[in-house]
């Protein structure tokens, strides 16, 4: 399998990928994210996982996987906090309730672009004030979409999860697998 280019620098997208044992590079793409009026929330992280994917040069023409994700509660996205105060307010907005997060995952090779959104629902548990600002002490909440990883210690909130648990950390692998196999790719890996 030729190396992938992950074009991300989301060290849990990295994690999720090494765990699966594919074999990457990772080259962080920057583009702007700005939500455009009138997008939808699975068009934005599908447009924005495109253009990350498109952005990133191989001159050996390799896979190059773009991703974004969104916590999005009542039509809106949370994106990320801007600071504790932010945090905490977002997860106000989650205690005791369901929310979707939405990855849009894009995987370009040369002219051939395949993209995907992924939608899972989590439900959160509810959660006091002072379980709050235990977790907005922490920091972790503080550069994750909806102020939470699903993965750390957030995990003690998550009541429930359908759908891809690897999508709420950030990154569907299954939807990566099967998105490189549609391209013709080997995707085993190494053992």
């Amino acid at each position: 399998m030729s190396r992938l280019v992950l074009a991300s620098a989301s060290p849990r997208r990295a994690e999720l990928l090494s765990a699966a044992g594919f074999v990457f590079d990772v080259v962080p793409a920057a583009i702007d994210e700005t939500l455009r009026a009138g997008e939808s929330a699975a068009d934005h992280v599908t447009r924005l996982a495109a253009e990350k994917a498109r952005t990133v040069d191989t001159a050996d023409s390799r896979p190059v996987l773009g991703a974004d994700t969104e916590v999005v509660i009542d039509g809106r996205e949370l994106g990320k906090p801007r600071d504790r105060e932010d945090a905490a307010r977002m997860l106000r907005l989650l205690s005791g309730r369901t929310h979707q997060v939405l990855t849009g995952v894009a995987i370009c090779l040369g002219e051939r672009l395949v993209t995907e959104c992924v939608i899972s629902t989590v439900t959160v548990a509810p959660l006091s004030a002072s379980e709050i600002e235990w977790y907005v002490a922490t920091g972790e909440p503080l550069d994750k979409a909806g102020a939470y990883a699903v993965q750390g210690r957030a995990s003690r909130f998550i009541a429930r999860i359908e759908g891809s648990y690897s999508n709420v950390v950030g990154l569907p692998i299954e939807t990566v697998y099967r998105l490189l196999k549609r391209l013709g790719l080997d995707c085993w890996g190494s053992p």
